[in-house]
């Protein structure tokens, strides 16, 4: 049986059947994407930290905004090459089309591997700095800058006296680590007591592991067993219990409802606790003598006298020195200082003056007051160009991120005041897709720093992690990100199987090309509202 309207078009709508279901599928499209930018607005005004402005690189996403306006109208051109029946302009149109959804893809991968490279901290003061941290150490060999010098090692340095781990979370590559770690620092790690539990009903004690042991995935895998064995026939225990006690319940009362006799339904603890087997939670090993362990950031919940692994390890002793270093420092923000200072009713000046930033470190200092003097000049170039309203008040003055934001561009500038040289175009150039040249502008533009492991409050890369606007940017461009290489797998598709269905029917095909091509200026649509949303206010 033929469906009908696949090409002819109904009489009543003039519409055939794929283009009513694009026209109601896009029609959810705009509520989605709707959705996100209405959020995105009442995010943005209720914000309570300094919203980024203009923090995305513009050129690369302007380009973008002009590869999807023009593999919008090359898509059309694909679309009445069919209709007039030209198989081979349709193929280069639609190729261009196709073309086109690539290079937006690489830019957007080259703008999201920058992002996942790029290291922001915010310090308990509430500055703001961001950079390249020191790589993480990767085995025995030292990780070089491009100077040859040993870049620093962002890790937690504890000198560690004790192990207690989870029977259950331990997490394996961890376990090892610590043994090779331990090795390499001639020390070992034993268990601190005998290990001894109940594991049959109505039988004494047994040792599962006596005080001494090494520390071994197996010796773990053990005590997990008969920790599990035991947790497992203690539930099935107090399960048996409980519906005992739920059909005395019902004996009892049995006009009332389960809800109303709830509260009485309690297992009899005293009589169950001698014929329940002892769990074996956790496990402890001594570290023999003390030894330095390093650990990832972001593995670690940091404590001076006990710390805390992400697999609920617990890591008993001295925290030490662990400054977390950057090989290249590129922005120095005072936003989220100055807003806290302003409800405190402190002036930002003040704050700023009273920063750790600025009494511990020679180079913000001087940063600083270079900015101070950029600043000046910006206000004399706004009251020039702008003049005065009627009460005599500067029309323009420049903005909170101005003010209080000293960028990798100022950076940069700063240098080049300073005497050093300024950057080719094509550098430049390079630049604005990638972030600033480190190899080419030298340590004196983007100097090293270590910051104290104590006065860091948060740090995370340019992700989701680090605040409510990369969520949403990641989200918006992410989710737009797989429209665009939904719609050029559909392109792709007619491009390089449709000649079958252009020699059997062509109409169809063009028909399908028009469908295709309608979601693709949606893709369009919605890139028109995230390139200034996101990228210009």
């Amino acid at each position: 049986m033929e469906i009908p309207y696949v090409v002819t078009p109904r009489k009543d709508t003039g519409l055939f059947n794929a283009k009513i279901a694009i026209w109601l599928f896009l029609a959810s499209e705009v509520m989605l994407f709707g959705g996100f930018f209405s959020a995105y607005v009442f995010l943005r005004l209720g914000a309570d930290y300094p919203w980024p402005e203009r923090t995305l690189p513009v050129l690369p996403g302007l380009i973008n905004t002009f590869v999807l306006i023009g593999s919008s109208v090359t898509v059309v051109f694909a679309w009445a090459s069919l209709k007039m029946r030209q198989w081979r302009k349709f193929q280069i149109f639609m190729g261009i089309t196709v073309f086109c959804a690539l290079i937006f893809m690489v830019l957007k991968g080259v703008e999201y591997n920058v992002k996942f490279h790029h290291q922001a901290v915010r310090l308990k003061d509430y500055t703001i700095m961001e950079g390249h941290l020191g790589v993480e150490k990767e085995g025995e060999t030292p990780v070089l800058d491009h100077h040859g010098k040993q870049i620093e090692e962002n890790l937690i340095y504890v000198e560690t006296s004790k192990l207690t781990y989870n029977t259950v979370r331990f997490h394996k590559p961890w376990v090892e680590e610590l043994l090779t770690q331990a090795e390499h620092e001639k020390s070992k790690i034993i268990l601190a007591a005998d290990v001894t539990a109940i594991t049959k009903e109505k039988e004494p004690a047994e040792v599962i592991a006596k005080a001494g042991e090494p520390l071994s995935i197996e010796l773990l895998n053990k005590i997990q067993k008969a920790h599990l064995a035991a947790r497992a026939h203690n539930g099935a225990d107090r399960t048996a219990a409980l519906e005992q006690e739920w059909v005395k319940a019902h004996a009892a009362f049995p006009d009332k409802r389960d809800w109303q006799i709830a509260s009485g339904v309690n297992i009899d603890m005293k009589a169950l606790t001698p014929k329940l087997l002892d769990e074996i939670s956790t496990v402890a090993f001594s570290v023999e003598p003390a030894t330095r362990f390093d650990f990832h950031p972001r593995d670690i919940k940091q404590a001076d006298g006990q710390s805390r692994l992400r697999d609920d390890t617990v890591v008993d002793g001295k925290l030490l020195d662990s400054p977390m270093g950057f090989h290249h420092i590129d922005a120095i923000d005072f936003q989220y200082l100055v807003m806290k200072a302003a409800a405190k009713g402190i002036s930002p000046e003040v704050a700023i003056e009273n920063s750790w930033l600025i009494k511990n470190s020679p180079f913000a200092r001087e940063a600083w007051e270079w900015h101070q003097g950029e600043i000046v000049k910006l206000k004399a170039d706004l009251l020039k160009r702008y003049g005065v309203d009627k009460e005599g008040n500067p029309k323009r003055f420049p903005t909170h991120k101005e003010l209080y934001r000293i960028g990798w561009k100022d950076f940069a500038k700063k240098a080049e005041d300073g005497g050093h040289a300024k950057l080719s175009s094509a550098d430049s150039f390079k630049e604005e897709f990638l972030g600033p040249n480190y190899d080419a502008r030298g340590d004196e533009t983007f100097p090293e720093f270590s910051i104290p492991r104590e006065q860091v409050a948060f740090a995370a890369k340019f992700t989701p992690a680090w605040n409510t606007y990369y969520a949403i940017y990641f989200t918006i461009t992410g989710l737009h990100g797989l429209h665009v290489i939904g719609g050029a797998l559909v392109l792709s598709y007619y491009l390089f199987f449709g000649r079958k269905m252009y020699l059997t029917n062509p109409e169809w095909l063009a028909n399908r090309v028009e469908i295709g091509g309608l979601f693709w200026h949606f893709v369009d649509l919605v890139w028109i509202f995230v390139f200034p949303i996101l990228y210009l206010m």
